[in-house]
């Protein structure tokens, strides 16, 4: 620990990308305990209010306490990134692992099912996901996981392609062990620190994603408080009220960029090729 310790703190970048991870964290616990406000509490007579001592972040049309909302949208939003990288992350890394063991026609079919979806823009093709389902935050979470997870199986097959040959694996393929065995114990603990990289690199994207499919009205729906639909709410008010989609932009914007550094951090940090730069 005092090695990864030495390392981290030479990288001013990596120390703030994990600072913004664990204030995001922190606040998606604590918003109950931080929030001024509740999120969705109407007061007509307070509303498009400026920033100001009472109200640090404005307030919106119907007077909801912006910074509020800004709390309990990462809620909506972080969350949102974190339950879809755990989908699609575990059912990438377990398809592409199988696909790696088996082998011949199986994993021909799967990767060439594999190219054709990541041969369809990613965002396209989960706005038609999120539109088939139906406009919801967890439509929108689904189709998003959809969509990541071919890039998982190739991580996971590429991987198990390099590890399958082994000492340790032909010799467990040599007592009779199955390949789910050869995958839960012997392939995805050895290919995990690039999953999770990617994971981590994957995290700043889902948000940007996420909240694009509710600035559109794919996503969470009133009266959700999400960083997205809270932008395209404010846009309508832009010119004059400009703290209503300023706050909520800033949100999206330090929270996907700390989630970036930090990845670039666990890169740096996992690959010995980089030499524990």
């Amino acid at each position: 620990m005092r090695r990864v310790w030495f390392r981290v703190r030479g990288s001013p970048l990596t120390l703030a990308g994990f600072a913004i991870a664990v204030l995001v964290l922190v606040v998606i616990v604590a918003a109950p305990l931080i929030a001024p406000y509740p999120p969705d509490k109407i007061a007509l007579i307070a509303r498009l209010r400026p920033p100001s001592a009472a109200h640090p972040f404005g307030t919106d049309e119907v007077g909801r306490d912006i910074l509020s909302r800004v709390i309990f949208g990462a809620r909506a939003s972080c969350g949102t990134a974190f339950a879809i990288i755990a989908l699609s992350t575990v059912s990438g890394a377990v398809i592409g692992g199988l696909s790696g063991v088996v082998g011949g026609v199986v994993d021909t079919a799967v990767m060439r099912a594999m190219d054709v979806a990541l041969a369809l823009p990613a965002l396209i093709l989960a706005m038609a996901l999120a539109a088939a389902l139906g406009p919801s935050l967890f439509n929108a979470m689904l189709a998003i996981a959809i969509v990541r997870i071919p890039a998982y199986v190739r991580l996971a097959r590429s991987q198990t392609l390099a590890l399958r040959h082994r000492t340790y694996v032909r010799a467990a393929r040599s007592f009779g062990a199955s390949p789910l065995y050869l995958l839960r114990w012997h392939i995805l603990p050895n290919a995990l620190s690039p999953i999770m990289v990617q994971a981590t690199l994957d995290l700043g994207g889902t948000i940007l994603t996420a909240a694009a499919l509710s600035f559109i009205g794919l996503g969470a729906q009133p009266p959700t408080s999400e960083w997205g639909a809270m932008v395209s709410s404010g846009r309508n008010f832009f010119l004059d009220e400009w703290w209503y989609a300023t706050f909520p932009g800033l949100a999206i914007l330090v929270s996907a960029t700390g989630f970036n550094l930090l990845g670039d951090g666990l890169r740096d940090l996992l690959d010995p090729r980089l030499g524990g730069r």
